[in-house]
């Protein structure tokens, strides 16, 4: 019999569409993959030379499970130079991917029956492991007239004496808003005088197109006490399936995260964290970052005109990240729901978003625009058409 805690687990919706898109071109079809949650980049070529050069010098061992000291020294060096933030090496975890350190995270924090609010909508790996844990995930709805900006005023009514965490994750997957500064220290200060551990997914940091990122730990030394600060190499350095991500956290639960790590997954891949050096060390690496960003922010401007020209469409101009979350509830409506308009649109023009219902977000599509200008326009097109017929 399968254990009741997996039970009602669901897979990746993301990664399900993006799978269901690979196999209909393996297939020769002519399929445009919106739904993709990955640069369309190479990995920089200095840093696959610094993995090979490791593989090749016999870094194939063990590594200590929270990663080789370099490496920590090197993301400690990142977060005071870029984030504002004063990490020890011994603060900072490595792990196979954001993914993986979110869960060791988790499982530090989350006793059952623990609440842990999420700015909805949210990226759909959160709840999943919240509840894998026994803990309650709280959506806190954020609303597309307000630029699905946070607030403290829209997290207060959700709050409970249950309540453990809250994760910031901005920029933000889906919808790509950059939260505002000023807001995350009133909430930064909120959570503090509550004790309210902040979880905050800085994935996409690298990529913020209006304004300056910012990292709540640095609202002050109090707040870093209580924040774990979570980042990854896979969307900056478009190094997905490497799986590098780390936290950064007060030492006390550093040493917890890192015996789960070493109980999970032993350590991240040794010769990939040689590789991550590289990526935060070469000063090339850093251009062709930047390179890519502007590439991001042309591909988000094109893919926002176009969709802003599809009649009764709605969509928020993302800040950051490479994802566009328009709101096509018109649509979904005639068809009975967003899966529905998602599963038309792979049918009739082969064209794959992934619904916005699995973001808690019914009636919106998630459109990544990793991909080409020429593929955005023929994809967009390619709906726009679709939806004329109903």
């Amino acid at each position: 019999m399968i254990a009741r805690r997996v039970s009602q687990l669901k897979p990746s919706p993301t990664l399900t569409i993006t799978a269901k898109a690979k196999e209909l071109k393996a297939k020769g079809e002519d399929v445009i993959g919106f739904g993709a949650g990955e640069p369309d980049f190479d990995t920089p070529e200095e840093v696959k030379e610094a993995c090979i050069k490791a593989l090749k010098e016999g870094m194939t061992k063990y590594s200590p499970s929270a990663g080789i000291p370099k490496l920590r020294e090197e993301i400690s060096n990142k977060l005071k130079r870029e984030n504002r933030l004063d990490y020890k090496p011994s603060e900072i975890v490595v792990s196979s991917g954001a993914k993986m350190v979110l869960f060791l995270v988790f499982m530090s924090i989350v006793e059952e029956g623990d609440e842990v609010l999420l700015p909805s909508p949210y990226w759909v790996t959160y709840p999943e492991q919240i509840r894998l844990l026994g803990g309650v995930p709280v959506a806190v709805p954020l609303s597309e007239e307000e630029d699905f900006q946070l607030s403290l005023d829209k997290i207060k009514p959700y709050v409970s004496d249950k309540t453990k965490a809250i994760v910031i994750n901005s920029p933000n997957n889906p919808t790509g808003a950059v939260y505002d500064r000023d807001r995350l220290v009133e909430i930064a200060e909120f959570c503090l005088e509550n004790n309210i551990f902040i979880v905050s997914d800085e994935c996409y940091e690298s990529l913020v197109y209006d304004g300056d990122f910012f990292s709540i730990a640095s609202v002050s030394e109090e707040v870093r006490d209580i924040t774990f600060t979570v980042n990854a190499f896979s969307k900056t350095f478009s190094m997905t399936g490497w799986r590098m991500g780390y936290v950064a956290c007060p030492e006390r639960f550093a040493k917890v995260i890192a015996s789960l790590n070493s109980q999970t997954v032993s350590n991240a891949t040794t010769f990939a964290q040689y590789g991550a050096i590289e990526a935060l060390t070469n000063p090339s690496v850093k251009e062709k970052v930047l390179n890519m960003k502007e590439a991001f922010r042309s591909r988000r401007d094109r893919a926002y005109e176009l969709l802003n020209s599809i009649p009764e469409v709605s969509v928020v101009k993302p800040k950051g990240a490479f994802y566009i979350f328009p709101n096509f509830s018109y649509y979904s409506q005639k068809l009975g729901g967003d899966v529905k308009l998602s599963e038309f649109l792979l049918d009739r023009v082969k064209v794959a978003c992934v619904p916005g219902s699995a973001f808690d977000a019914e009636g919106f599509l998630r459109l990544s625009y990793a991909t080409s200008v020429e593929t955005i326009e023929e994809g967009i097109s390619r709906i726009k058409k679709a939806l004329e017929s109903l």
